[in-house]
């Protein structure tokens, strides 16, 4: 019964972490393709108007903002009617039709969102419409709180 002996493992238990940095490098790739870090600092007033239907867009990195209300103002204050994009306020409502082409030409699928005051003139409204149209944006929404 001498024929069978148990041999000793030579090889060494520990685990080889080699490829560690390459999957760490991975992760950090992934969250900073997937993760929307900034947020718009809003400069005018928006108070929604309310709906009875409305429908919730699923495809947020699609959408564009405008603002329209009144300009915040030190003191909480507030100014005269102007157009927000981005972190920038708009002073000529012309300047929104280049602004929307530029964006569409970079997404093709764009949606412009309109985020507008409920006591803002609706002749701006029309304004931006009109400016919108001629971007070529047709994709257009108005946000609204859910009437309660």
């Amino acid at each position: 019964m001498g024929h069978f002996e148990k041999k000793s493992a030579k090889s060494d238990p520990t685990i080889s972490l080699t490829a560690m940095p390459d999957i760490i490098f991975m992760l950090l790739i992934f969250f900073m393709v997937t993760t929307v870090l900034r947020e718009v600092t809003l400069q005018v007033q928006v108070d929604y108007t309310r709906a009875e239907n409305i429908e919730k867009i699923e495809q947020k990195r699609l959408v564009s903002y405008i603002y329209v209300g009144p300009e915040k103002l030190q003191g909480n204050r507030v100014g005269n009617t102007k157009i927000q994009i981005d972190d920038a306020i708009i002073d000529d409502v012309g300047a929104v039709q280049q602004l929307m082409y530029d964006k569409l030409k970079e997404e093709p699928r764009l949606i412009v969102s309109l985020r507008v005051h409920d006591e803002t003139e609706f002749g701006i409204v029309t304004d931006i419409q009109e400016e919108l149209r001629d971007a070529g944006t047709l994709r257009i929404n108005y946000s609204t709180k859910q009437e309660q």
